[in-house]
């Protein structure tokens, strides 16, 4: 989920947030073949489409004040290789998006976030890593370790499996199993009538937490009846009758997408920097997925590293150690993130229609999708 661009605050941001999408378009007109929600969560875990393209529409209305598209605190660096910063993770999790995604197995994958008059690129092909800002014509690359080719090889080191998203941009179906992984005893699940997404029929697989204790109110999720990927998600949060954020494919083909599309070359002219291959040794994505934080495994007050967990399922909350909100400075400093940030006892707090996060005063920082009293908590707690 290119949480490897994101700085420490980002990265709860994102882990948190990422699974925050979709609207769903009206019923199917052609009934698809009758499923229990036992059967549609298989059919949505099993899939097995690698090859696919498609433009994924996404908007948010969480609460955070809307960012220019590709906006940068005054001063910061330029181009993508301050993409990973938090106000651009910010600015794609505010107002609308569009985004075109080509995919042809996992060595190969392109993503073309369309900002107004300006365009960003994140371009995968074998070992090579691009990112593209046509805002200032300026372009980072990375060579991937050799290993990472290896098929015996199930996870890059440096980009996850699912690395086919832009920062803070995921497809429908990363962003699907960040929920999916929370279906547990603490979950109902159903299916309501068909959808059609993006012409293809789909399941729409209904998730309500059963606890009061996350902000997250349901979730539905279609599911394309004939390959099983997850082609839209809808988040609603508790109390709300409308989505606060929406993403979902507008355009799909399973086809194999044209393989010029992954020849990158920087256009003439554009500056070029060469990013070293991140360390992962220090790396809060790589040292802890809350998708898993309920579990086998999970840590209930545990650490794995700089990044506490605390709670399980919908109620985790992650945390970072002591020093970590160095990286919050961009958010701070942004003037309107800064004012979105309240004071509260202990602290700042940026609170969203489904996700809080929580900057300590002592440099801590704790994000989940639960109320700031248990953010607070949790800070409390692990002093």
């Amino acid at each position: 989920m290119w949480l490897r661009w994101l700085p420490a605050v980002a990265a709860p941001v994102v882990i948190a947030s990422g699974a925050l999408i979709g609207s769903l378009p009206a019923g199917a007109s052609d009934p698809l073949p009758a499923k229990t929600p036992a059967e549609v969560l298989e059919l949505a875990a099993s899939h097995q489409v690698r090859t696919f393209s498609g433009t994924v529409e996404q908007s948010a209305e969480l609460g955070l004040p809307e960012l220019p598209a590709a906006g940068k605190p005054s001063g910061s660096a330029s181009g993508p290789a301050s993409a990973g910063s938090v106000a651009s993770v910010i600015e794609l999790l505010s107002g609308k998006h569009t985004a075109r995604i080509y995919v042809d197995g996992k060595d190969n994958a392109r993503v073309q976030v369309m900002d107004q008059l300006a365009e960003r690129d994140v371009v995968r092909h074998g070992s090579d890593v691009w990112l593209y800002s046509s805002k200032d014509n300026s372009a980072a690359h990375l060579s991937l370790p050799a290993h990472t080719q290896d098929p015996a090889h199930t996870e890059d080191p440096a980009l996850p499996n699912d690395a086919h998203g832009a920062p803070g941009m995921h497809t429908p179906a990363e962003l699907a199993q960040q929920f999916l992984s929370k279906v547990d005893p603490s979950t109902a699940v159903s299916v309501g009538p068909d959808v059609s997404v993006a012409g293809r029929a789909a399941y729409n697989l209904l998730i309500e937490p059963r606890t009061d204790a996350t902000l997250v109110g349901k979730v539905a999720i279609a599911v394309d009846g004939a390959s099983g990927m997850p082609l839209s998600v809808q988040v609603t949060a508790r109390g709300a009758d409308k989505p606060a954020f929406a993403s979902g494919f507008t355009s799909f083909s399973l086809d194999a997408p044209d393989p010029s599309l992954f020849a990158f070359t920087p256009p003439p002219g554009s500056t070029v920097k060469e990013l070293p291959v991140p360390d992962k040794s220090h790396d809060p994505a790589k040292s802890h997925d809350p998708a898993d934080a309920h579990g086998p495994g999970a840590m209930h007050g545990g650490a794995k590293g700089n990044v506490s967990i605390t709670g399980t399922g919908w109620e985790t909350v992650v945390g970072t150690a002591a020093g970590s909100a160095a990286a919050a400075a961009p958010l701070l400093q942004d003037p309107l993130l800064s004012q979105a940030a309240v004071a509260v006892p202990g602290g700042r707090l940026l609170s969203t229609a489904l996700l809080n996060i929580l900057i300590t005063d002592d440099g801590r920082i704790f994000a989940g999708m639960v109320p700031p009293e248990r953010l607070q908590a949790a800070a409390a707690a692990a002093r």
